[in-house]
């Protein structure tokens, strides 16, 4: 009877969709079209080693029915045809664009995820060298890569076809904004930030001559004889370079005017945790579109509780990350900043995780805030014996923590599927939802993996905002 339920209500949605069908293709909302699985609601996986004859492998499931088979059991199960990238670590999840971009940490490969055909999409850049972090613009025109061990900042630029490969030892962390217009690199264990730029071609004749004919706050140019991109030291209008505290990301104002970098601070081995405010008109990519200068005492907001990682959500920041005890153990901690005031609130305790190490962060249904650490068994709560592992529920409405479920791996991947009161997560390698109402543990029977579940991604999100890797 289950089944046959199911099979009504899959029929019911599919001739919804064929009613609002124009020039053949069937539409299931904002104008996309119902991709090859027929499914309306689907989840990416990135596995590891799902096989031994296979590095990797990108697994669909529908997360309306919580299910990896068609709806009537024709088909066992989907996957993106033609993806062959070894060991997918991140999905770069862009729904608006009907595109994902997936980093393999086996071979470097950097994948387009076609998700109206569910198809590999092609390469969207060929770096020949493993990324710590890594990103493409939203538009495709660009992708910004951390290269710590060549130490090189690339920055392909996909209009042209040029690679440009400049030096920054130690760059570990890259961000850019949405629009694509800027991006920010650091460096493990320093106090400074960076960013590129793109010249003009009477630039690249007059930096021709090396170094000593570089712009002030240039750190490197290339090609050395007719360079095509510099990068740039962040300084004030006098060249003084501006000094943070361990940077670790950059976020951004919802109007771009602004970056909102992390000064991940004690986590990190600095001092003080933060958040910088700074103009981001200065650091645009595209030489000739500068205006303005940063301020030689930018705005800082203290974060006693940590920033390694944040989420701006309208006139809210919500800033994530460890704060060292005592012990000498780290414990988690969460601060939201009024962005109109440009004040923090009271730290509130969160789960713990492993200092300075990515973490994730995505706001589902039911106001509620999700928040995942790797390493938590290293923190504080679990040295104490408390029973509490590496993911929270936060509700933003009520300011209430849920710490869920004893330690049971790694959390690597959080995706919110909207308007089904659910998340689904990666977690010790493997695939759980949770109920957005009361954090509860859902039914994760027909969705677990065979092999490492690293990252998942709503395909079908409303907007390119439920995505826990920028």
């Amino acid at each position: 009877m289950k089944k046959r339920g199911l099979a009504l209500c899959a029929l019911a949605a599919l001739v919804t969709a064929a009613a609002l069908s124009g020039c053949g293709n069937n539409l299931y909302f904002a104008g996309r079209i119902l991709p090859p699985s027929g499914i309306a609601n689907r989840v990416l996986i990135a596995i590891q080693n799902p096989s031994a004859f296979s590095k990797g492998e990108l697994e669909i499931v529908d997360a309306y029915y919580d299910i990896r088979q068609s709806y009537n059991d024709r088909v066992p199960g989907f996957t993106i045809a033609g993806y062959s990238g070894s060991e997918p670590l991140t999905i770069q999840n862009m729904p608006e664009e009907q595109i994902g971009a997936v980093y393999g940490s086996g071979d470097g490969s950097f994948t387009k995820v076609d998700y109206q055909k569910e198809n590999n999409g092609g390469a969207i850049a060929t770096l020949g060298t493993l990324s710590s972090s890594i990103f493409v613009t939203r538009n495709q025109n660009y992708v910004f890569a951390a290269d710590q061990q060549a130490h090189f900042l690339r920055v392909v630029n996909k209009v042209t076809g040029k690679v440009y490969s400049l030096g920054l030892p130690g760059v570990y962390r890259v961000s850019t904004n949405p629009g694509g217009s800027v991006a920010l690199a650091f460096v493990q264990n320093s106090n400074f930030a960076y960013y590129p730029r793109l010249l003009q071609s009477f630039e690249t004749t007059a930096y021709s001559g090396g170094p000593s004919t570089w712009p002030p706050n240039a750190i490197d140019c290339e090609p050395m004889n007719a360079p095509g991109a510099c990068l740039f030291q962040v300084a004030d209008s006098n060249h003084i370079p501006i000094q943070f505290d361990r940077p670790i990301k950059a976020l951004w104002s919802a109007d771009g005017s602004t970056a909102y970098v992390l000064n991940c601070g004690p986590e990190c081995g600095g001092n003080k945790s933060s958040v910088e405010l700074l103009p981001t008109a200065p650091l645009i990519l595209q030489s000739g579109q500068q205006s303005g200068a940063v301020p030689s005492s930018p705005t800082t907001i203290l974060t006693p509780g940590g920033a390694s990682n944040g989420l701006v959500n309208s006139n809210s920041l919500y800033v994530y990350g460890q704060q060292p005890q005592p012990d000498g153990l780290f414990a988690g901690f969460l601060t939201t900043i009024d962005l109109t005031k440009n004040t923090a609130g009271n730290p509130v305790s969160v789960s713990d995780g492993a200092p300075g190490q990515p973490t994730k962060m995505i706001l589902a249904d039911d106001n509620t805030l999700w928040l995942g650490s790797v390493r938590c068994e290293q923190g504080e709560r679990y040295a104490k014996g408390l029973p509490y592992g590496c993911l929270t529920m936060y509700n933003t409405a009520t300011n209430s923590v849920t710490l869920l479920e004893p330690f049971q791996g790694d959390l690597t991947g959080i995706a919110a599927i909207e308007t089904l009161h659910k998340v689904y997560v990666a977690e010790g390698g493997q695939v759980y939802i949770f109920s957005t109402v009361d954090g509860s543990a859902m039914n994760n029977f027909y969705v677990a993996v065979t092999g490492t579940a690293y990252d998942v991604a709503y395909m079908d999100a409303t907007s390119d905002t439920n995505n826990t890797d920028y």
